[in-house]
């Protein structure tokens, strides 16, 4: 078993050595401001005999949560998602792991609703499956996780356990070529007490590290610099440098959504970014670049994909074409007859021309403005309730630039080349190989109802229950009625005319 900690600064923030102190197998120092991550590698046959089962029946296993709260991060750890629980699953030869998943699934953490893989999870590119689900904390993993991998009396493992209420994501890892499972918990960037101790049987080493700008850096490379200790074997830290080549960066800019008002049946997810000017490209093609949201939509609400391909109307909502959605959707069935989570989609935005283009404003301000981009959605029936209305929620998409590779003779960024890579998220399956991607900043939009949250919640129409007994007596009532007159009208119809047929051959004799 090995365990890595990191604290990650920002340019400039290096911490002296001289205010470390180690002590056998402790490390501690002042606090720092920093994002702060946590790695644990756990050898497959270390884990509990029916987790082991399990994934040994898995080609690969992700699971990644992240916080509905808002939290700043710094590079290299700036990969986003929208908030929940994702899980990307690429069965085994055999497919036997499928049905024991989703039990597996919600025994680790919590509320996990669907019933088996085949019936509950969509399709991805690569033969992988994915699921999504709206998870605002980790209580229940926290619950579960403590007698795994905490003995009784380490109370340090356990208060690290609960720490895990205030991070911002969690990813559990595996992949069969590995034969381990990987954990990885990340802090928002914040004040973080230097501190850390070795468990017996557990390799563990921790980086204080700050970005870095060495003059032999490139332009596709970021650079890290800092304090490297083993603990229980180093007895100073020692000085660390190197680069790397990473596919997530920095869009330096920031964007908010919201549903417009009304929303109705046919609700309208607007986006406002503040800025449409595109990162630098390190291909020689800088119109390689374009932004786009990548959304993660429960059951409850749906995309039309018929609506999303008419050129016209995607120009006139600041869109460019949709990517990518799950197939198929079915847009009428009502939400609680789906078996399926819900559905990915993945929209090319279209910006106004970007700054360095544009004149200064009006003001003097460069052009460098915020911008919108809408893009429509559909709620499906839900189930009666209570009051005549439900919530749902919906989860800020990710938004970002996606610099995807030419044939330019640009550099190879991959996931092997940088050791803090996020990757599996899904919708890098959705570009090519070596494609960069810059990440806009989410921001709550406070003003219209999000509580601070990454989220939207719209009201829904639905039967009320409360109303529904008068519905089935009215229904009765009116169908009976209205058997009642049709009766009435026939039978004045024979009284009138009589059986009809006698009456005719009569008439037809005295002729």
């Amino acid at each position: 078993m090995r365990e890595r900690i990191t604290f990650v600064q920002n340019l400039g923030d290096s911490l002296e050595p001289s205010a470390i102190k180690i002590n056998g197998g402790t490390i501690s120092g002042p606090e720092v401001q920093a994002v702060r991550e946590d790695r644990l590698t756990i050898p497959l046959d270390e884990l509990p005999a029916e987790l082991q089962a399990l994934l040994r029946a898995t080609r690969e296993l992700h699971t990644r949560w992240v916080s509905p709260r808002p939290y700043e991060g710094i590079s290299p750890l700036l990969a986003r998602l929208p908030p929940g629980l994702h899980v990307i699953f690429i069965p085994g030869k055999d497919d036997v792991v499928s049905s024991p998943l989703c039990k597996t699934l919600a025994e680790i953490f919590g509320d996990v609703s669907c019933s088996t893989a085949t019936e509950a999870f969509t399709s991805l590119p690569e033969a992988a499956l994915q699921y999504y689900q709206q998870l605002d904390d980790l209580s229940h993993f926290i619950k579960y996780a403590k007698p795994q991998l905490c003995p009784r009396d380490d109370v340090s493992c356990l208060a690290r356990l609960e720490s895990l209420s205030h991070a911002s994501s969690l990813d559990i890892s595996y992949d069969s070529s590995l034969h381990a499972l990987r954990i990885t918990a990340v802090w928002p960037y914040q004040r973080q007490p230097v501190q850390a101790s070795s468990r017996k049987g557990i390799r563990t080493e921790v980086g204080i590290l700050s970005t870095d700008k060495p003059q032999t850096l490139e332009p596709h490379e970021i650079g890290i610099s800092g304090l490297l200790t083993v603990l229980g074997q180093d007895s100073k830290p020692s000085p660390t440098m190197f680069t790397f080549a990473s596919r997530h960066r920095d869009a330096e800019s920031s964007f908010s959504a919201q549903f417009l008002s009304p929303t109705g049946l046919h609700p309208t997810l607007q986006l406002r970014l503040s800025s449409p000017k595109p990162p630098p490209s390190f291909s020689s093609s800088p119109s390689s670049c374009s932004p786009h949201a990548y959304l993660t939509l429960p059951k409850t609400i749906f995309p039309d994909k018929y609506q999303l391909s008419d050129p016209l109307f995607l120009a006139s909502k600041n869109l460019s074409a949709l990517r990518y959605t799950t197939q198929p959707i079915d847009l009428e069935a009502p939400a609680y007859v789906l078996p399926q989570w819900g559905a990915t989609v993945l929209v090319e935005l279209a910006p106004p021309p970007a700054a360095a283009e544009s004149p200064l404003g009006s003001q003097g301000h460069q052009a460098d403005t915020e911008w919108t981009a809408e893009i429509p959605l559909h709620l499906r029936y839900l189930a009666p309730s209570a009051g005549g209305s439900s919530a749902i929620t919906v989860p800020y998409p990710a938004v970002f630039w996606a610099c995807t590779p030419d044939d330019g003779g640009g550099p190879e960024i991959t996931a092997s080349s940088n050791p803090f890579d996020r990757g599996n998220l899904g919708y890098d399956r959705l570009f090519p190989e070596g494609t960069v991607f810059w990440h806009v900043e989410p921001r709550p939009s406070v003003e219209h109802g999000s509580k601070g949250l990454l989220v939207n919640e719209v009201r829904v129409p639905v039967l009320d229950l409360e109303k529904a007994g008068w519905v089935n007596a009215g229904t009765a009532a009116v169908v009976l009625l209205g058997f009642a007159w049709i009766v009435y009208k026939l039978a004045g119809v024979w009284r009138r005319e009589g059986y009809g047929s006698g009456k005719v051959g009569a008439e037809k004799k005295r002729q």
